[in-house]
């Protein structure tokens, strides 16, 4: 074991005694190792937040985000169903007559089961947001299988339909999450385009900012997966005030010059 990590473990059940400068004097070659090591961890540490939390990152398996189809958006909604603010969601995508992609918490989809069979009947699509929406990166494999299975099972018994889709709570994930759902027949969906909009309270902002993450998508040559928030897993009935206003000003804004699409179109 390097020097640099026995002073930070106890043996025995012992307190190891303090290491200090005044106690011990370094070579040149230690630090180096000692420096070289320790940034190696920084480094490894860092590679796997990256690959857990990052939305972009593919390094734990595919996960669809978005394709190289500049006009095309996909709005998805997190964390419902809510049962104040996701009626009011559904009859502003009516109005327009658009289609948009509700991940849904598991627990709060079997109290609302005639708002989930809304959802789906109105032609929207619906994905498996697990149980109770925890880090899924930092459960063990069984609580994974259980909060995936449950809520697809629960989901698929309202809707009558299986549920192809999923998103794991904050992103979050580890190889075991992604062979989890798709085990369950699931594809792995995650964004490139979100806000804080949770805890944001001007709709003008939230929209303000995604449209400037799409436009620059578009620049791109991509399509844009919209995170939006129509729920709260420590609230069922949240203000999604601003989340729902500031849905209406993305449609407002690219409804004549982009196509709405709900994620089976890309899978």
């Amino acid at each position: 074991m390097p020097w640099f990590l026995q002073d930070t473990l106890p043996a025995c059940g012992l307190p190891l005694p303090r290491c200090t400068l005044k106690d011990r004097m370094f070579s040149p070659l230690e630090i180096g190792i000692g420096l070289g090591a320790a940034a190696g961890l920084g480094l490894a540490a860092g590679g796997c937040a990256y690959a857990a939390y990052w939305p972009g990152s593919q390094l734990f398996g595919p996960a669809l985000i978005a394709p190289r189809r500049p006009g095309e958006i996909a709005l998805t909604f997190d964390d419902g169903p809510n049962p104040i603010w996701t009626p009011r969601l559904l009859e502003i995508l009516a109005n327009h007559n658009l289609r948009a992609t509700f991940f849904l918490v598991g627990r709060r989809a079997q109290y609302e089961p005639a708002l989930v069979r809304q959802i789906v009947s109105a032609g929207h699509l619906v994905g498996n947001h697990s149980w109770s929406h925890p880090n899924l990166a930092l459960c063990s494999a069984s609580r994974i299988a259980d909060e995936l299975a449950r809520t697809s099972r629960t989901l698929e018994e309202i809707t009558g339909a299986p549920i192809r889709f999923f998103r794991p709570p904050f992103g979050a994930r580890r190889p075991e999450v992604l062979r989890a759902a798709r085990s369950l027949g699931m594809t792995p969906v995650l964004w490139n385009a979100m806000t804080s909009d949770w805890k944001n309270p001007s709709s003008e902002a939230i929209a303000a900012q995604l449209i400037r993450k799409i436009d620059r998508l578009q620049r791109r040559g991509h399509a844009a997966t919209i995170v939006l928030h129509d729920g709260n897993h420590l609230d069922p009935t949240a203000n999604r005030a601003p989340s729902t206003a500031a849905a209406g000003k993305l449609i407002a804004r690219y409804e004549q010059t982009h196509r709405f699409v709900t994620l089976d179109a890309w899978s």
